[in-house]
């Protein structure tokens, strides 16, 4: 081998290598280059995950704040609720203790008869303005939905068997529930 051809192939070989070396240069920028996105990308998912974790804390919290103040609101409604019915109960209290008065004045008793009229009156109308209307039971048939049975009494004609004869305590309903179940005497 001459030295021309020892030298030709020296250099080959420099240049086999040099490219090899810009090959794994550029490689290894490759695998930096996946690696800086790689990483941007974890910290953008980081970034998100750390961003879902807040607004689902301040959504809790949230919801726990919701949760307490409604507790609140019924324990309010509870403690109160009769605040404005008893408010509108005390213009009859009013009146009752004016018609006391003027019982123990001894005033005249057509006029204390009238004035209990008109309490009693007063007093109805609230009750229908609360949505609350008596029984009618008196001579309708026994229903034990709505009466109570105090006692069985014979029928006077065989018409008014399992009917009402008697009403001795009205009962009462607010908005179609039984309030208070009319105590009633039956035919037998």
């Amino acid at each position: 081998m001459s030295k021309k051809s020892k030298k030709n192939q020296n250099e080959e070989a420099k240049a086999v290598q040099e490219e090899n070396l810009d090959q794994e240069a550029m490689n290894v920028e490759q695998q930096l280059d996946e690696k800086g996105k790689l990483e941007q990308r974890i910290a953008q998912l980081e970034e998100e995950l750390e961003n879902a974790k807040k607004e689902t804390l301040y959504r809790l919290a949230e919801l726990e704040n919701f949760r307490k103040r409604t507790l609140k609101e019924k324990a309010d409604l509870i403690k109160n609720g009769a605040e404005s019915a008893m408010r509108e109960l005390l213009p009859v209290v009013d009146d009752l203790e004016r018609a006391m008065d003027a019982i123990n004045k001894g005033g005249d008793l057509d006029s204390l008869k009238e004035g209990v009229d008109l309490i009693y009156n007063k007093f109805v109308k609230y009750l229908e303005s609360q949505h609350v209307k008596a029984i009618d039971s008196t001579g309708k048939d026994f229903d034990t939905d709505i009466h109570e049975a105090v006692t069985m009494f014979p029928a006077p004609d065989p018409s008014m068997k399992g009917k009402v004869i008697d009403t001795t305590t009205k009962g009462y309903m607010i908005n179609d529930k039984v309030l208070r179940h009319a105590k009633v005497v039956v035919g037998n």
